[in-house]
């Protein structure tokens, strides 16, 4: 058959066409509800920067379009490894639950779908595009959490510091810096974590475009953290200043916004500075391997071509295959089957040992949000009149977006700050010497303080934390069909007069008694 490169070139183009629709359309399939609750993400405060990405890959991309013109495209069997890698990824999220997991899937299965179809040739030249793809996906709460805490105690220790030196007087007790004329509470938007991520995405890319040292490179992505404490301190420090004489207005509306995009605007001119400063230093760029001006300018042969135009390149058959199966086994397996509870918590004794209990509920705006079956909201007092706040809230099936929340990542947002968390071992009162692991912590507000124990019941197991929650969801489901489970979240404050460990040893001695009959509750 005679070579006709018009023939072949536009019969490769509708290939391509195919192919890109066929994918389009398997994986808006499979990830389409995990993606949905990422541009919610999106609509925030902490992660709009994130619009901008998809702009910032196609603009690298469309940068390096002669060097991808001139590169061989030789499709590859080892595209299928991350494909394979993501679809497994993709069910333990979607059975676990996870949705950064979720994400890092379609990440894998995209390069791979890159790698299997444009060959290596031409992803090492996007390499950098592809990687810098995943800053779309807003870090998960285990990573967001931690951090913003983090920032916050560091924040208000040095804004307190600058108050100081600034000769006013200021005393902090955890986030709340009282200023003797009013408090200042730094709450999670004033953690720092707004600058930091976008100022890691643009100190990455300024580092991608600086002919330099990787040496310099590092200093400049890893200088971003301690800029972001400081610049943020300084905000804090500024506004106890302004409180003085503009008042509330210092802290919120517009000047509290203006103040957070000036800090980002100076602290980008200083990393703009910290490159000025680095090409002082010794220490050139190595020797650049540019693959826009080493890649070969070469043209396909007539048999790649012509494999090219296939529509039934074997690349995609066996890609296109795998993601179909996927789908269909999550569409039409049913992996998680209700499991109701074994009594409703509306039979639960309000008599437990010495004490007496009152039930409590929870406004229906808050329930719609926490997807439970069941809950049990009660307080229970002793002979003396001392508190213990018992919630437990039950899910019959735990899916995306519909599963347990640690109260180590849902009590803070109430100005409660954990201190102290860790695992504890305590005796359960059943007469049989059992005994239990849950997750102890100290909280702290204003002043206040309480002890919290907690764990996760799920299924015969007792978890204290969310990835063995995560993990246990995942292989429950394939084995059992079950992911059905239980918050159990006890409180008790620490009274005036009284030490941690005597509210401790109350809150030990009702968990003991109260365990036995919580089990007659939930399924095993």
């Amino acid at each position: 058959m005679a070579f006709n490169p018009g023939a072949l070139k536009s019969s490769a183009k509708t290939a391509t066409l195919l192919h890109i629709a066929v994918y389009a359309l398997l994986l808006a399939g499979l990830f389409h509800s995990a993606y949905r609750v990422m541009f919610s993400w999106w609509a925030g405060e902490d992660f709009n920067y994130c619009y901008l990405i998809p702009l910032i890959v196609l603009y690298l991309v469309w940068d390096k379009r002669d060097a991808l013109a001139g590169a061989p495209a030789r499709p590859s069997w080892w595209g299928l490894a991350p494909v394979v890698l993501g679809i497994a990824l993709f069910w333990l999220g979607e059975l676990g639950g996870e949705f950064y997991t979720l994400y890092l899937a379609s990440w894998l299965i995209f390069a791979g779908l890159l790698w299997a179809h444009l060959g290596w040739a031409k992803l090492k030249i996007i390499w950098f595009p592809v990687v810098f793809l995943l800053a779309m996906f807003p870090p998960p709460n285990i990573v967001n959490f931690p951090l913003s805490l983090k920032l916050r105690l560091i924040s208000s220790q040095l804004g307190v510091a600058f108050l100081h030196l600034a000769g006013m007087s200021a005393y902090r007790e955890g986030n709340v810096i009282d200023l003797g004329f009013t408090q200042l509470q730094v709450v999670d938007a004033c953690s720092g974590l707004r600058y930091l991520y976008p100022l890691i995405v643009m100190a990455i890319l300024l580092a991608y475009f600086y002919r330099a040292a990787i040496w310099k490179k590092v200093v400049l992505v890893l200088s971003v953290l301690p800029l972001t404490i400081f610049m943020n301190s300084l905000r804090i420090a500024a506004t106890g200043i302004l409180y003085r004489s503009m008042g509330a207005a210092a802290a919120e509306g517009f000047f509290h916004g203006f103040s957070g995009w000036l800090v980002y605007m100076f602290a980008l001119a200083c990393l703009l500075l910290e490159m000025y400063v680095l090409n002082k230093l010794p220490g050139s760029a190595p020797a650049r391997r540019d693959a826009d001006e080493k890649a070969p300018v070469r043209m396909d042969a007539p048999a790649r071509a012509r494999a090219a135009s296939r529509i039934a390149q074997p690349q995609f058959m066996a890609v296109a295959g795998l993601l179909t199966l996927t789908l269909v086994a999550s569409q039409g397996i049913e992996f998680r089957e209700r499991i109701p509870i074994a009594k409703p918590f509306s039979q639960f004794p309000m008599q437990v040992a010495g004490w007496t209990g009152k039930t409590d509920t929870i406004p229906a705006k808050f329930r719609e949000g926490l997807y439970f079956s069941d809950y049990l909201l009660a307080d229970y007092v002793d002979g003396q009149g001392k508190r213990i706040n018992l919630y437990v809230a039950y899910y019959e099936s735990q899916r995306k977006a519909e599963s347990i929340h640690s109260p180590e990542t849902c009590l803070p947002g109430s100005g409660w700050e954990f201190k102290n968390a860790g695992r504890k071992t305590i005796a359960v009162g059943d007469g049989h010497g059992r005994s239990m692991r849950l997750m102890a912590a100290t909280m702290e507000n204003a002043g206040q303080k309480q002890i919290v124990y907690y764990w996760f019941a799920q299924r015969g197991r007792v978890n204290t934390s969310l990835p063995e929650v995560k993990l246990y969801n995942f292989w429950d489901a394939l084995t059992r069909q079950r992911t059905d489970g239980a918050l159990v979240r006890l409180i008790t404050p620490v009274l005036p007069g009284e030490t941690p460990e005597e509210a401790e040893k109350r809150l030990q001695e009702f968990t003991r008694e109260v365990v036995p009959t919580l089990e007659q509750f939930l399924p095993k």
